[in-house]
């Protein structure tokens, strides 16, 4: 008589998180049978995040960089989609609870929850700013910026007139530096024929940067022609000015200088979100991220792992993994290669020391890029350098490459094709408006 050996349950994976990583992650574990997969979101929608300053800035509708989690792996049978947040994991008892108050139960953790923004210790700051993280963070500041012009051009006060025709960005990174050119170009084109009171060219835009240099991660020529570009469409770039205080509609600086403006966007950090704390690993840096080991499991964790935003750490060659879309989907990509290796060394002599042999991360470094309004951009990757047209032409084929869903390459394409063509962006509907116009 002859037994048959009864199949081992599935692994159960939790993935916190459907950002890059963790979308990445899921994908990679689609349809294989020896994962029961949980991704799970405190939204319903995966974010291109890369494209989330053209929401911001009126060139793309919302829909356009976002979509439906559940119809990204609708065809993944081993793949459940949750709309819920997690705010405790016990590592001990593999779980998590969500503020549903559901507990979820995992064999395998991959936590890819991101970043949020950073105000460096001065929480208080954020009532008087506009981040950019989320999608309601970027039609925020679609909704204050336009509204702005709305009451400019229906005030009689110079005073009030100059305040809310003024957009302050702190932060010279790509975020920043893109946001300014973005809304230069269509506040000082795009809209120069659409109001009666106001001149739109008077608008300024204020980019902050307490750094020496914007964009430093690129090459100082770089640096300098990204700066020239952002001058000649009429931002004010200022370089070396730290904050030291914001109040409502208002920046300080330790000079006693100040800078009113109706609109404050903070693109200036990031910090990783506070659910690491719970799992007494030390940070990396005062922004909380996490360095994992080199398969990018957590110290003393070895069935809790890390990527994206939250992590910070160096491959397996050395080279430092910067907080970019690529490095995020090669990470998750890689935990779920350590995860499918362990299940395959189970079987050996080696089930024993599987978590010893588990491959390294190797990132593979698909390089920077930086808009800087129409038809000029930055790009460093490798010992490939470009700057102008030419770099703005290969940001565009990129980013619409990195988009999930072919309706949403094509219709990315067509909006940006529209509007080139009439120099117009059309998302500029103002949906909610500030109670004091409406009325």
């Amino acid at each position: 008589m002859t037994s048959s050996k009864t199949p081992a349950p599935p692994r159960r994976v939790l993935i916190l998180g459907a950002g890059f990583a963790g979308l990445s992650c899921a994908r990679k574990l689609a349809n294989d049978p020896r994962f029961a997969v949980t991704l799970l979101d405190r939204t319903n929608h995966h974010l291109f995040q890369p494209l989330l300053y053209q929401v911001a800035t009126a060139s793309l509708a919302a829909p356009d960089i976002a979509r439906s989690i559940r119809q990204i792996v609708e065809k993944a049978r081993n793949v459940t989609v949750i709309m819920d947040q997690v705010e405790t994991i016990d590592p001990a008892g593999k779980t998590a609870t969500g503020t549903s108050g559901r507990t979820y139960e995992w064999d395998e953790l991959v936590l890819a929850v991101g970043a949020r923004t950073s105000y460096f210790g001065k929480n208080e700051w954020e009532k008087h700013t506009l981040g950019l993280k989320t999608l309601a963070e970027a039609q925020n500041i679609r909704r204050c910026v336009l509204a702005n012009l709305e009451r400019a051009e229906r005030t009689s006060k110079q005073d009030e007139r100059r305040k809310l025709m003024t957009v302050a960005i702190v932060g010279g990174g790509p975020t920043g530096v893109e946001l300014a050119g973005a809304f230069a170009d269509l506040i000082h084109r795009s809209l120069k024929n659409e109001f009666r009171h106001i001149d739109t060219s008077t608008l300024r835009v204020i980019l902050v940067e307490g750094s020496p240099a914007i964009l430093e991660v690129y090459d100082p020529d770089q640096s300098e022609y990204a700066r020239q570009r952002l001058t000649e469409l009429g931002v004010e770039v200022r370089t070396g000015q730290r904050v030291s205080d914001v109040s409502e509609e208002c920046l300080h600086f330790p000079n006693g200088d100040t800078i009113e403006a109706a609109a404050i966007i903070w693109a200036a950090g990031v910090e990783a979100q506070p659910l690491t704390r719970q799992l007494g690993v030390e940070p990396a840096d005062p922004a909380g991220r996490l360095t994992p080991k080199p398969d990018l499991s957590l110290p003393e964790h070895p069935h809790i792992f890390v990527a994206g935003d939250l992590v910070r750490m160096k491959d397996i060659d050395g080279v430092p993994v910067p907080g970019v879309a690529p490095a995020a989907v090669q990470m998750g990509e890689h935990v779920a290669k350590v995860l499918k290796e362990d299940l395959r060394l189970e079987t050996t002599e080696y089930a024993d020391r599987k978590e010893t042999l588990r491959p390294g991360f190797r990132y593979r470094d698909k390089g920077f890029m930086a808009i800087i309004g129409r038809n000029h951009a930055v790009v460093k990757s490798g010992k490939l350098r470009m700057r102008g047209f030419p770099a703005w032409f290969a940001w565009l084929f990129v980013h619409i490459l990195f988009l999930i869903g072919f309706r949403n390459k094509l219709f990315v394409l067509m909006s940006w094709a529209f509007a080139y063509l009439r120099n117009n962006p059309g998302a500029r509907i103002i949906v909610h408006p500030p109670r004091d116009v409406t009325g």
